[in-house]
């Protein structure tokens, strides 16, 4: 594996999921791809489903929000690579869709999103960061979502807002990471997938976009192919 790229994609155990897609994608792009999630079994399927189609994968269990997991995640991708090309922070909540309202947030809730989609992804970063300079160009993908531009949009009423707040907070993470890691080589960006089918418990729209095609986007800005360089 020494010679073979290897990324790291959080929120990969759900088999519709945009994680398992785009971890599924950088396989195939020839990256040894570790799917981390916090069902270790799920997990361990989806890494096994990757391997039966001849990927390279394997998995953890990461509570993004434990800071035990951060570091054991963190351990075993230095055990068995000794570097990380690619993190893909994917893991994402959102306990609140159906609320329609900034006013009617409710807090613990939002407090449970920012968790997991702004400081999760932080010490993750700082977990890896060892690994990441040890990767000759590494590159750290934030999955955002269209949901962050209702902020400052003028909307009368913000949707998911927990959820949203979080990404819009994850984007300005985001730009904060790029300054201080560009000097490094590390490069970092936030992508917006669009509107995804992933949940079709929770009624997908006919125009959602696949986790398949959703997963091209992130893979371009994992892989340097963005034009956002």
């Amino acid at each position: 594996m020494n010679e073979t790229k290897v990324a790291l994609v959080t929120g990969a155990s759900r088999p519709q999921g945009l994680g398992f897609a785009v971890a599924r994608e950088l396989a195939t792009r020839g990256h040894h791809v570790v799917l981390a999630g916090r069902n270790l079994e799920q997990t361990r399927e989806r890494a096994a489903q990757l391997v039966a189609e001849g990927l390279s994968a394997d998995a953890v269990r990461l509570d993004i929000t434990d800071p035990a997991d951060v570091a054991a995640c963190a351990e075993h991708l230095r055990a068995t690579a000794g570097r990380l090309d690619v993190l893909v922070n994917n893991a994402a909540n959102m306990p609140d869709f159906t609320v329609t309202s900034l006013l009617d947030t409710d807090i613990a809730a939002a407090r449970g999103s920012y968790d997991v989609v702004v400081l999760g992804p932080l010490a993750l970063v700082q977990a890896c960061l060892p690994l990441l300079r040890a990767a000759p160009a590494a590159r750290i993908v934030n999955v955002s979502s269209g949901a962050a531009a209702q902020i400052g949009a003028g909307v009368e009423a913000v949707r998911a807002p927990g959820y949203t707040l979080a990404k819009y907070a994850l984007e300005g993470l985001t730009a904060a990471l790029a300054a201080e890691l560009r000097a490094t080589g590390i490069h970092v960006e936030a992508v917006d997938p669009g509107s995804v089918a992933t949940h079709p418990e929770r009624g997908d729209d006919a125009d959602d976009r696949s986790p398949a095609e959703a997963a091209l986007d992130i893979a371009a800005a994992a892989t340097g192919e963005s034009t956002k360089d």
